[in-house]
């Protein structure tokens, strides 16, 4: 299986750059023809304030969970583009206020502090100083120092204000700027960029999850211990075969009845999905998923997706090779039942035999598929090393040919994605992705 044309990772990117820099291009024309200020300074400050526009758009589609770009991507790397986005726009927007108030302070011959506080008095520029602190607060927060000390739900909280800080900024453009209003067509433009961006958020975050629970009613079918800390819940709804769920994708699971609507966890779909139900399987690793085995038959499911690129969409070679870690076998499992052609080998890492969860069934598809399965035991350290270049060409000889997909916890993915690139594995045949929702 050599794919013709180009991937579609790379279709999914080029897409996304030819956005940025058409639209930049833009941005760059109208500063030229209509983007001087009062002063030279102030002419900077407009600069900045045109850009930050752009990339506050660009924060907008990066988490507005668009499938065509979610399952050529994947949510794990847009949000990371979105957080490397996000401190970009903190220090342009900052850089924009700070220029702003100098440019007003030369302007006017007066101190800082007496600009600051004139400037916080006029309408327009005081929603603009708003949105800056708002952004600066999300900032903070999100720094790693910061993020690894707040519950999920806090941090989450709080970053929440940043939709606040962008509609007080696109407020203080409506009123402010001169430079999209500089001609129809360029006041035409700025209102369709604005309107696309947050359209696709609102369609993506909520009219399509509600479109989605509205036609399929999910409701809770089944409850079945996998093992003492693990369990599968099996989801049914109306119109499933509707669902444009592929094996490998994951959903965020919300249980209304169990825990409180706003508590979501992102559960990979543990086995293909077959136009009939759904199945998440999941160990008890906190409150919310420890408590999965308490659900009751009927109970009612909201689900938001399916989400993310760790699918077939992505193969190149007609060779697979799954590896698995601890209960990230979940969508390496999907991916083994989905009725693709292939020669696939699966590495299932566990500490003991006795971990290996849905062991069984993998042994029956592999049978099935007349692949080959190698169980990987014992404590990382101790003499067990799977994944280094080494152990991993003598495990799978040729698996610079294979397609590579890698599930697990961050130490193993880490691992394993050093060892392929030791072995140089072509990026392109290479598939890793966290499922999380930050």
């Amino acid at each position: 299986m050599r794919r013709k044309g180009l991937a579609p990772v790379v279709q999914a990117r080029l897409a996304l750059w030819t956005f940025v820099i058409v639209n930049l291009a833009i941005i760059e024309f109208l500063f030229l023809t209509a983007g001087k200020g009062k002063n030279e300074v102030l002419t900077v400050a407009k600069f900045f304030g045109l850009h930050a526009a752009l990339i506050m758009m660009c924060q907008l589609l990066l988490v507005a969970r668009l499938p065509w770009l979610d399952r050529r991507i994947g949510m794990d790397r847009l949000t990371v583009w979105h957080r490397w986005n996000g401190f970009l726009l903190l220090w342009t927007v900052l850089t924009h206020a700070t220029i702003v108030v100098l440019g007003y302070a030369t302007l006017d011959n007066v101190s800082i502090a007496k600009t600051f506080v004139a400037l916080a008095g006029v309408p327009a520029s005081l929603l603009g100083m708003l949105a800056a602190t708002t952004i600066l607060v999300t900032g903070v927060v999100s720094t790693r120092y910061v993020r690894r000390r707040l519950q999920y739900e806090t941090w989450h909280g709080l970053h929440l204000l940043l939709y606040v800080a962008l509609g007080l900024a696109f407020v203080h453009q409506l009123i402010e700027t001169t430079t999209f209003k500089s001609s129809p067509s360029a006041m035409a433009y700025w209102w369709a960029l604005w309107l696309f961006a947050f359209g696709s958020l609102v369609v993506g975050r909520i009219v399509r999850p509600l479109i989605l629970n509205a036609r399929h009613q999910f409701r809770v079918a089944a409850v079945v211990p996998e093992s003492p800390n693990t369990v599968s819940v099996y989801v049914t709804g109306r119109g499933l075969d509707r669902l444009p769920a592929k094996a490998g994708q994951f959903c965020i699971w919300r249980f209304p009845g169990h825990r409180h609507w706003w508590l979501a966890n992102p559960f990979s779909l543990s086995a293909e999905p077959d136009g009939r139900s759904l199945r998440l399987t999941a160990k008890a690793v906190g409150k919310g998923s420890a408590g999965l085995r308490d659900l009751q038959v009927g109970t009612r499911v909201f689900v938001e997706g399916p989400y993310g690129a760790f699918t077939s969409l992505h193969r190149t070679r007609p060779g697979v090779l799954l590896i698995a870690g601890g209960v990230g076998v979940t969508p390496i499992r999907a991916l083994l039942q989905e009725h693709t052609p292939g020669d696939f080998v699966v590495l299932y890492r566990v500490r003991d035999q006795r971990e290996a969860v849905l062991l069984n069934e993998l042994h029956q598809l592999v049978q099935a598929r007349r692949g080959r399965l190698h169980l990987l035991t014992g404590r990382t350290g101790q003499g067990a090393r799977p994944f280094e270049p080494g152990a991993l060409r003598q495990l799978v000889p040729d698996i610079v040919e294979r397609d590579v997909y890698v599930c697990g916890p961050s130490a193993m993915t880490a691992a394993v994605l050093s060892g392929l690139r030791q072995l140089n594995v072509p990026r392109l045949q290479v598939h890793a992705e966290k499922f999380g929702l930050a």
